[in-house]
């Protein structure tokens, strides 16, 4: 049994931010029911899906990555009747999730003062770019834009280069997370209370927490911290080393891991005095580095990480996709799992990096096809007749 079976979730999330989050919801046992507009559905089902190699039965992996585990229900909310079955559909869930634009709830009508009017025990959670309060509350937001706002991109890439986004979309995906913690958290205040909320996350606020103790730093010193490219700004070495084919990162954090690097590499030149202390190695980080360098050029990645390893001094490799995803220590970790296609074919995706009791044999049903469950859902979970939905249909309401 995974740990969410039994919660229902309405699920009118498009794009990255919201269906992250609520990806990691279905995944962990939440019924999740994407509402999506009649005639194309989500926008997201559009990218990439024309394309040979990232679309399968007309789905991008976008919408096939963050809808697997879901079903859809197509409904006209703009139409007084389509809202009347969305809000039916409300009294039987347990959490409404949306990432629409800061006010765009409440002109529906599906915000949360209206929805817990109807279902007291309803949490509703919007993930936004900028929040729902503050003066930039009505302003657009993407990724890159929270990444540049929330500070972490003045940190990243090399001191003399321009900034550099993170390769990874975290602004979106924070936001996703964020999310999902702010829902699980009501829906844990709410077994108490018996009562629902609203969650509100800004994903840039997601940027600024993330920023963490260096923003503690900051906020104690007033000291700017610049970009350090992959160098840490206490602890030498700590860095990417190219190798002979490829690159190696060398964590020496404290004055213990930096005597096994000597056992490893006993370069004359690393083992001055000064070296043998954290202050004397930041003062001369360049120099280290240098030698480290020039040593770790002269054999393979593989050699150098058996090497490591074996001092259990902290390495990795730099791994391209292919090296990661084929990772033993991933694939042992169930971090690279199977989703079958209605037409079954198998896809391979990321799996659920949440771990909770035993996770032997989970399993991943397939993104829905546009408005496949939208019969069945209003069926069997309202107890629509076959008659009332079929007039729903003649009239466009539903598809």
């Amino acid at each position: 049994m995974k740990p969410l079976e039994g919660i229902t979730i309405i699920d009118l999330t498009h794009m990255l931010s919201g269906p992250y989050g609520t990806m990691l919801l279905a995944d962990l046992g939440a019924r999740t029911i994407k509402v999506e507009p009649i005639g194309h559905g989500e926008n997201t089902r559009a990218l990439l899906a024309n394309s040979a190699d990232y679309s399968r039965q007309g789905m991008g992996a976008y919408f096939l990555t963050l809808n697997r585990g879901k079903e859809s229900v197509c409904i006209d909310l703009k139409s007084p009747e389509g809202l009347a079955v969305f809000y039916d559909l409300v009294k039987e869930a347990d959490v409404v999730f949306d990432n629409f634009s800061a006010g765009v709830t409440r002109r529906l009508k599906i915000d949360h003062d209206t929805l817990s009017s109807i279902n007291p025990r309803i949490v509703t959670c919007s993930v936004t770019g900028f929040g729902e309060t503050g003066p930039a509350r009505d302003r657009p937001a993407f990724d890159q834009v929270v990444q540049g706002m929330g500070g972490g991109m003045s940190i990243t890439g090399f001191k003399d280069g321009p900034p550099v986004r993170a390769g990874i979309p975290i602004g979106d995906l924070g936001g996703g997370v964020f999310g999902a913690i702010g829902v699980l958290s009501s829906l844990v205040k709410r077994s108490a209370s018996g009562k629902g909320e609203h969650v509100d996350v800004s994903m840039l606020d997601a940027q600024v927490s993330m920023l963490n103790y260096m923003a503690t730093m900051y906020l104690m010193s007033g000291n700017v911290p610049g970009r350090l490219g992959n160098g840490h700004f206490v602890h030498v070495p700590y860095n990417t080393f190219k190798t002979t084919d490829g690159y190696i990162i060398i964590a020496c954090i404290g004055d213990t891991f930096f005597q096994r690097l000597l056992e490893v590499m006993p370069l004359p030149g690393l083992c001055k005095p000064e070296y043998q202390e954290q202050p004397g190695r930041f003062a001369h980080e360049a120099e280290i580095n240098q030698l480290i360098q020039a040593h770790t050029e002269t054999a393979s990645t593989a050699h150098w990480l058996a090497l490591l390893s074996g001092a259990r001094i902290p390495c990795a490799p730099v791994n391209d996709f292919e090296q990661a995803l084929s990772d033993p220590q991933i694939l042992a970790r169930d971090m690279v799992v199977d989703v079958t296609l209605q037409s079954g074919e198998t896809l391979k995706m990321p799996g659920n990096p949440v771990k909770v009791g035993n996770t032997d044999g989970t399993t991943f049903t397939p993104p829905p096809l546009l408005g496949q469950d939208t019969d069945e859902v209003l069926s069997s979970v309202l107890g629509y007749s076959a008659e009332a939905i079929s007039a729903l249909r003649r009239k466009e309401i539903i598809q």
